[in-house]
Protein backbone atom coordinates (compact mmCIF):
# COMPACT_ATOMS: atom_id res chain seq x y z
CA UNK A 1 0.00 0.00 0.00
CA UNK A 2 3.24 2.45 0.78
CA UNK A 3 4.69 1.18 -2.19
CA UNK A 4 1.77 2.09 -4.48
CA UNK A 5 1.11 5.83 -2.60
CA UNK A 6 5.21 6.39 -3.04
CA UNK A 7 4.58 5.49 -7.01
CA UNK A 8 1.57 7.99 -7.46
CA UNK A 9 3.66 10.29 -5.38
CA UNK A 10 6.68 10.00 -7.75
CA UNK A 11 4.58 9.61 -11.05
CA UNK A 12 2.30 13.42 -9.73
CA UNK A 13 6.13 14.86 -9.14
CA UNK A 14 7.53 13.68 -12.66
CA UNK A 15 4.23 15.25 -14.19
CA UNK A 16 4.62 18.79 -12.46
CA UNK A 17 8.58 18.74 -13.33
CA UNK A 18 7.31 18.29 -17.36
CA UNK A 19 4.51 20.91 -16.73
CA UNK A 20 7.26 23.31 -15.76
CA UNK A 21 9.55 22.44 -18.07
CA UNK A 22 7.20 23.12 -20.37
CA UNK A 23 6.05 26.28 -19.01
CA UNK A 24 9.97 27.27 -18.95
CA UNK A 25 10.67 26.41 -22.55
CA UNK A 26 7.42 28.43 -23.75
CA UNK A 27 8.63 31.71 -21.91
CA UNK A 28 12.25 31.16 -23.56
CA UNK A 29 10.30 31.18 -26.87
CA UNK A 30 8.32 34.06 -26.22
CA UNK A 31 11.84 36.38 -24.70
CA UNK A 32 13.37 35.53 -28.10
CA UNK A 33 10.68 36.28 -29.94
CA UNK A 34 10.52 39.49 -28.23
CA UNK A 35 14.40 39.53 -28.25
CA UNK A 36 13.88 39.35 -32.19
CA UNK A 37 11.22 41.81 -32.37
CA UNK A 38 12.84 44.18 -30.60
CA UNK A 39 16.32 43.77 -33.30
CA UNK A 40 14.11 44.23 -35.91
CA UNK A 41 11.92 47.01 -34.52
CA UNK A 42 15.64 49.00 -33.15
CA UNK A 43 16.76 49.09 -37.24
CA UNK A 44 12.92 50.40 -38.74
CA UNK A 45 13.63 53.05 -35.90
CA UNK A 46 17.04 53.72 -37.17
CA UNK A 47 16.39 53.55 -40.77
CA UNK A 48 13.57 55.78 -40.15
CA UNK A 49 15.79 58.51 -38.09
CA UNK A 50 18.01 58.87 -41.14
CA UNK A 51 15.26 59.23 -43.69
CA UNK A 52 14.11 62.53 -41.48
CA UNK A 53 17.64 63.65 -40.81
CA UNK A 54 18.38 63.50 -44.19
CA UNK A 55 14.72 65.37 -45.05
CA UNK A 56 16.00 67.89 -42.77
CA UNK A 57 19.42 68.59 -43.92
CA UNK A 58 17.50 68.94 -47.59
CA UNK A 59 14.88 71.40 -46.12
CA UNK A 60 17.69 73.67 -44.68
CA UNK A 61 19.80 73.20 -47.82
CA UNK A 62 16.72 74.98 -49.96
CA UNK A 63 16.29 77.27 -46.80
CA UNK A 64 20.28 78.54 -47.19
CA UNK A 65 19.70 78.76 -50.81
CA UNK A 66 16.61 81.39 -51.27
CA UNK A 67 18.12 83.37 -47.85
CA UNK A 68 21.29 83.68 -50.29
CA UNK A 69 19.47 84.48 -52.62
CA UNK A 70 17.09 87.25 -51.30
CA UNK A 71 20.48 88.79 -49.72
CA UNK A 72 22.13 89.08 -53.02
CA UNK A 73 19.18 90.44 -54.46
CA UNK A 74 18.92 92.76 -51.09
CA UNK A 75 22.62 93.84 -51.65
CA UNK A 76 22.39 94.71 -55.67
CA UNK A 77 19.09 96.76 -54.61
CA UNK A 78 21.10 98.73 -52.06
CA UNK A 79 23.65 99.28 -54.90
CA UNK A 80 21.45 100.31 -57.55
CA UNK A 81 20.07 102.41 -54.75
CA UNK A 82 23.18 104.21 -53.94
CA UNK A 83 24.04 105.04 -57.51
CA UNK A 84 20.78 106.11 -58.08
CA UNK A 85 20.61 108.45 -55.60
CA UNK A 86 24.52 109.75 -56.12
CA UNK A 87 23.42 110.54 -59.85
CA UNK A 88 20.44 112.40 -58.30
CA UNK A 89 22.77 114.40 -56.12
CA UNK A 90 25.15 115.06 -59.24
CA UNK A 91 22.17 115.81 -61.24
CA UNK A 92 20.70 118.64 -58.78
CA UNK A 93 24.09 119.55 -57.88
CA UNK A 94 24.84 120.40 -61.41
CA UNK A 95 21.10 122.26 -62.19
CA UNK A 96 22.47 124.34 -59.06
CA UNK A 97 25.99 125.49 -60.28
CA UNK A 98 24.09 126.10 -63.86
CA UNK A 99 21.68 128.08 -62.65
CA UNK A 100 23.97 130.09 -60.64
CA UNK A 101 26.67 130.82 -63.51
CA UNK A 102 23.79 131.22 -65.97
CA UNK A 103 22.83 134.59 -63.46
CA UNK A 104 26.48 135.77 -63.28
CA UNK A 105 27.69 135.39 -67.17
CA UNK A 106 26.91 138.93 -67.96
CA UNK A 107 28.95 140.30 -65.75
CA UNK A 108 31.83 138.23 -67.86
CA UNK A 109 30.00 139.79 -70.87
CA UNK A 110 30.32 143.07 -70.05
CA UNK A 111 33.77 142.82 -68.87
CA UNK A 112 34.66 141.39 -72.42
CA UNK A 113 33.05 144.25 -74.00
CA UNK A 114 34.93 146.54 -71.97
CA UNK A 115 38.35 145.28 -72.81
CA UNK A 116 37.34 145.94 -76.39
CA UNK A 117 36.93 149.70 -75.52
CA UNK A 118 39.74 150.63 -75.97
CA UNK A 119 40.93 152.24 -72.41
CA UNK A 120 43.95 153.19 -70.61
CA UNK A 121 46.59 150.75 -70.41
CA UNK A 122 45.91 150.61 -66.55
CA UNK A 123 42.45 150.94 -66.50
CA UNK A 124 42.57 147.79 -69.00
CA UNK A 125 45.08 145.92 -67.07
CA UNK A 126 42.63 146.32 -64.25
CA UNK A 127 39.93 144.93 -65.82
CA UNK A 128 41.88 141.79 -67.34
CA UNK A 129 42.95 141.07 -64.03
CA UNK A 130 39.15 140.98 -63.02
CA UNK A 131 38.25 138.92 -66.09
CA UNK A 132 41.20 136.30 -65.54
CA UNK A 133 39.64 135.35 -61.90
CA UNK A 134 36.15 135.57 -63.03
CA UNK A 135 37.37 132.97 -65.65
CA UNK A 136 39.09 131.07 -63.24
CA UNK A 137 35.92 130.79 -60.81
CA UNK A 138 33.99 128.94 -63.47
CA UNK A 139 36.74 126.86 -64.64
CA UNK A 140 37.16 125.94 -60.51
CA UNK A 141 33.30 124.92 -60.87
CA UNK A 142 33.87 122.88 -63.70
CA UNK A 143 32.29 125.26 -67.07
CA UNK A 144 34.07 125.55 -69.75
CA UNK A 145 33.71 128.27 -72.21
CA UNK A 146 32.39 127.99 -75.71
CA UNK A 147 34.17 130.28 -78.44
CA UNK A 148 33.76 128.68 -81.50
CA UNK A 149 34.98 131.40 -83.85
CA UNK A 150 36.57 129.97 -86.50
CA UNK A 151 35.15 126.66 -86.69
CA UNK A 152 32.35 125.26 -88.58
CA UNK A 153 28.92 126.16 -87.29
CA UNK A 154 27.77 123.66 -84.88
CA UNK A 155 24.15 123.81 -83.72
CA UNK A 156 24.91 121.79 -80.48
CA UNK A 157 27.19 124.74 -78.95
CA UNK A 158 26.22 127.77 -80.87
CA UNK A 159 23.22 129.82 -81.98
CA UNK A 160 23.33 131.83 -85.26
CA UNK A 161 22.07 135.01 -84.93
CA UNK A 162 22.81 136.15 -88.49
CA UNK A 163 24.52 134.98 -91.60
CA UNK A 164 27.40 137.14 -93.50
CA UNK A 165 29.57 137.54 -96.46
CA UNK A 166 32.78 136.08 -95.93
CA UNK A 167 36.11 136.81 -97.38
CA UNK A 168 37.81 134.69 -99.74
CA UNK A 169 40.12 132.73 -97.37
CA UNK A 170 36.30 132.38 -95.40
CA UNK A 171 34.92 129.22 -95.99
CA UNK A 172 31.26 128.89 -96.19
CA UNK A 173 29.31 127.82 -93.23
CA UNK A 174 31.82 128.87 -90.61
CA UNK A 175 31.76 130.99 -87.70
CA UNK A 176 32.90 134.92 -88.80
CA UNK A 177 31.91 136.37 -85.37
CA UNK A 178 31.72 135.57 -81.55
CA UNK A 179 28.94 138.12 -80.07
CA UNK A 180 28.43 136.28 -76.96
CA UNK A 181 30.24 133.39 -76.04
CA UNK A 182 28.85 130.26 -74.99
CA UNK A 183 29.56 128.08 -71.44
CA UNK A 184 29.29 124.40 -70.47
CA UNK A 185 28.54 122.15 -67.48
CA UNK A 186 30.43 118.92 -68.73
CA UNK A 187 28.48 117.66 -71.36
CA UNK A 188 25.60 120.31 -70.82
CA UNK A 189 25.25 123.51 -72.29
CA UNK A 190 24.07 126.38 -69.98
CA UNK A 191 24.23 128.73 -72.44
CA UNK A 192 24.59 128.67 -76.47
CA UNK A 193 26.73 131.37 -77.65
CA UNK A 194 25.35 133.53 -79.99
CA UNK A 195 27.47 133.87 -83.40
CA UNK A 196 27.24 134.99 -86.87
CA UNK A 197 28.07 132.48 -89.98
CA UNK A 198 29.31 132.83 -93.47
CA UNK A 199 27.13 132.06 -96.17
Amino acid sequence: MEEKELKKHQSEGTDENISETTDNDDEIVETDAAENAGKDGGADDETSTEDVQKESVEELKIKIEEYKDKWMRNVAEFDNYKKRNARLWQDAYNEGISSVVLKILPVGDNLDRALGMGLDEKTENGIRNIKRKFDETLKSLGIDEINPEGEKFDPNVAEAVMQVEGAEEDESDTVKQVFEKGYKLKDKIIRYAKVSVVK
